[in-house]
């Protein structure tokens, strides 16, 4: 597959799939980067349909690792506003596709602009229950974290109460792009129930694979992951 390897304003990018007029830019999740499985499953099936792909790493991943900015919201959010600038200056026709918390970070940057569809691939649609679940598993309150301001957990995340002050001030609360969901009914980092409420309210078609968790990794769930990005592209919403 023919892949361009560039920067957009000194960030790591990659374009997938010969000249198109339509575009789909691509976010991962966490701990991951540009060019990782589901954004190299989802290239396979929709360069052969017309479509580009433009990917790029967030701040702290790939090879933006152990470098400036932190992975914090107004970071990731700039550097997406940044990513849709260059996309509308080059394609006609611009679609999203999001993982995990890329989810997140498009939900905020991109809730007002006009997006042709948008697949999200487990979202994390609800940042504030999930920072909360985490503050229940490890015991921590509040009052302890806004005294501490951050504090370290034993899955390697760190709770940072200025995240969490912004996370409840900036609810999600305005998104019309036509949205296709695949999730897992055993995802523990953003619950079915969340995504449900998410795809209910802002119309969105959900699929939810019964036996999955937050990651789809095996080849049983990319093969689903596959087949439901076919099925998701050859009708209309």
């Amino acid at each position: 597959m023919q892949k361009e390897f560039f920067s957009i304003n000194q960030i790591p990018a990659v374009l997938w799939g010969k000249r198109t007029e339509k575009l789909i830019i691509a976010v991962h999740g966490n701990h991951s980067n540009k060019t990782d499985l589901p954004i190299e499953y989802l290239a396979q099936a929709v360069t052969t349909k017309g479509y580009q792909i433009l990917s790029f790493d967030l701040p702290q991943h790939g090879e933006r690792k152990n470098k400036t900015p932190p992975c914090k919201v107004p970071f990731c959010v700039e550097d997406l506003t940044t990513v849709m600038q260059y996309a509308k200056k080059n394609w006609n026709e611009i679609s999203l596709f999001a993982n995990s918390i890329g989810a997140y970070f498009s939900l905020l940057a991109y809730q007002h602009e006009n997006l042709k569809q948008a697949w999200f691939l487990s979202p994390l649609v609800d940042m504030q229950r999930m920072i909360e679940n985490m503050m229940l598993w490890f015991h921590i309150t509040p009052e302890q974290l806004k005294q501490k301001q951050e504090i370290s957990t034993p899955i390697g995340e760190t709770l940072d109460w200025t995240y969490y002050c912004f996370v409840k001030e900036h609810p999600i609360c305005y998104w019309k792009t036509p949205t296709y969901i695949l999730c897992g009914g055993q995802d523990t980092v953003c619950e079915p129930d969340t995504v449900s409420t998410f795809a209910k309210r802002f119309s969105c078609q959900l699929k939810l694979v019964p036996e999955a968790e937050h990651y789809f990794h095996t080849p049983e769930q990319l093969d689903i992951f596959s087949s439901w990005l076919e099925d998701t592209l050859s009708v209309d919403f």
